[in-house]
């Protein structure tokens, strides 16, 4: 279902007697902030791994972090931007904590994750072993190997691959996840062998473009480490 019929249809729902995710009330709020919140909530408490509906309701809280209290004073200083920053992480840092209690919640763990891996990367990566764990698709294990390869860790991604990795059940992404850290972690021999492993994934037209697009890749790291 698209993201505003969900929403129209969660704002006539019933309240959940679930706190996950729950708004806390505050002051000065706007009352179309609010219901747009609850919804995007709501649908949150139904799906924690509704990305849509995370990243729009991060957008929200974020923007309103940033914003700040409402300043009575004209003579008081100007919010310092870094400070705003760290207001609207800390935000969505507190949202994705809400909702990471969800038993099957894997996202947010994800975006935890995310917001972590500079200043504490073994955290991170304990948050996206459990996101693995949550989900059978794969999809929570390639997403969070890309977040560790952007932060520059492919060793980390790729031991983290090889640990849940289950070709004939996941999507065929952790496979190319897997690959390129394994480049990227200058271990051709092992992207080689990852490369193979793909061609048991149940649907082979499905990864019929992607093992040609990673066989190049693989083919010239091999040629860089041989020096050829």
């Amino acid at each position: 279902m698209a993201l505003m019929p969900r929403l129209r249809q969660l704002m006539r729902r019933p309240t959940s007697a679930s706190t996950v995710g729950t708004r806390r009330p505050r002051s000065g709020e706007k009352r179309g902030d609010t219901v747009h919140e609850d919804a995007l909530r709501a649908m949150l408490v139904d799906d924690p791994n509704d990305e849509r509906a995370f990243r729009a309701l991060a957008e929200l809280v974020r923007r309103r972090a940033a914003e700040g209290p409402p300043v009575d004073d004209p003579l008081a200083a100007p919010v310092d931007e870094s400070e705003k920053q760290r207001a609207a992480d800390l935000a969505v840092w507190a949202l994705a904590e809400e909702l990471a209690g969800h038993p099957k919640g894997w996202y947010p763990l994800i975006e935890l994750g995310r917001l972590s891996i500079d200043d504490d990367p073994e955290s991170a990566q304990r948050r996206f072993a459990t996101a693995a764990e949550r989900d059978h698709t794969g999809r929570a294990l390639a997403q969070a190997m890309e977040v560790l390869r952007e932060a520059g860790l492919p060793n980390e991604a790729l031991g983290l691959g090889v640990g849940h990795w289950r070709a004939r059940e996941h999507e065929p992404e952790v496979g190319r996840q897997l690959v390129l850290a394994a480049i990227e972690a200058d271990r051709p021999l092992e992207a080689r062998q990852h490369l193979e492993s793909l061609t048991s994934y149940q649907d082979p037209d499905a990864v019929a473009a992607l093992h040609a697009e990673l066989e190049r890749a693989v083919a010239q790291a091999e040629q860089h480490r041989s020096g050829t």
